[in-house]
C-alpha cells in the first residue's frame, strides 16, 4: 500500500528465517531502522513467493531452509534484479558464504548478531545492489556487464587502499570520473587497474 500523503516511504524488506525466534527479533531491528516488513517466510519457497509478490526492497534470508535453501532462493531472486539479498549464516557453515555471493547475495551476517552489524550489512547490499544496476543501465551484454562488474571490483579495492575510502565512495569516484571524462565505467576501473593506486591520489 503507497504511504499515507505528506509521508516519506519505508524501505520494504522480507525476511525469511526457518527459526521463528529469530524471525522475530530481525522484525522488531528493522522496524527500529524504519524498514516496513512486509512479508516474513519460514522456507525459500515461500521467501521467492513473497519477493515475487511484493517486490520489497531488501530481503534478509538464512541460508538453510526447508523446502529450498536460502542460496537458491537468493539465486532466483538475483536473477530478477529485485531486491538486494543479505545472508544469514551460522559460523560452521562459513564455507557456504561463497557459494552465497555466487548466487547473488549482496551481504552477509554471521549468527548471532546484533542490530550493530545488521544495520551495516544492509547499507553494504543496498550499495551494491545499486552499483549493479547502475553497471547494467550503462553495459548491455551480459558478458560485458561480467567483465565491467569484476574491473570495477578490482579498481574499488585499489582505490580505497590508496585513497582510505570506503567502497560506496570508491565506487561515487569512478562513476563520477566517468561522467567528467566522457568515459565508460569499465575504461576508467581499467584506467585505475593499469595504472596502479597512483591514479586515486592524482583524483579529486
Amino acid at each position: 500500500m503507497p504511504p499515507p500523503s505528506g509521508s516519506s516511504p519505508q524501505p520494504r524488506v522480507v525476511i525469511a528465517e526457518d527459526e521463528a525466534l529469530i524471525r522475530l527479533d530481525l522484525a522488531e531491528m528493522l522496524a527500529e531502522e524504519g524498514y516496513e516488513v512486509v512479508g516474513q517466510a519460514g522456507d525459500g519457497e515461500a521467501a521467492v513467493e513473497l519477493v515475487l509478490r511484493h517486490r520489497p526492497d531488501l530481503v534478509v534470508m538464512d541460508v538453510k531452509m526447508p523446502k529450498l535453501d536460502g542460496i537458491a532462493a537468493a539465486a532466483q531472486i538475483a536473477q530478477e534484479r529485485i531486491a538486494p539479498v543479505v545472508m544469514l549464516t551460522a559460523f560452521s557453515q562459513r564455507e557456504l558464504v561463497e557459494r552465497a555471493r555466487e548466487a547473488g547475495a549482496m551481504a552477509y551476517l554471521v549468527k548471532p548478531f546484533t542490530k550493530s552489524d545488521l544495520v551495516p550489512a544492509i547499507e553494504m547490499a543496498r550499495s551494491r545492489f545499486a552499483e549493479i544496476r547502475q553497471l547494467e543501465s550503462e553495459v548491455g551484454d551480459l558478458t560485458d556487464q561480467l567483465a565491467t562488474r569484476k574491473a570495477v571490483e578490482r579498481a574499488k579495492g585499489l582505490l580505497q587502499e590508496a585513497l582510505d575510502i570506503s567502497e560506496p565512495e570508491a565506487f561515487r569516484w569512478i562513476q563520477r570520473t566517468a561522467m567528467d571524462l566522457r568515459l565508460t565505467m569499465m575504461q576508467v576501473a581499467q584506467g585505475v587497474i593499469d595504472h596502479g593506486p597512483a591514479l586515486g591520489k592524482t583524483a579529486d
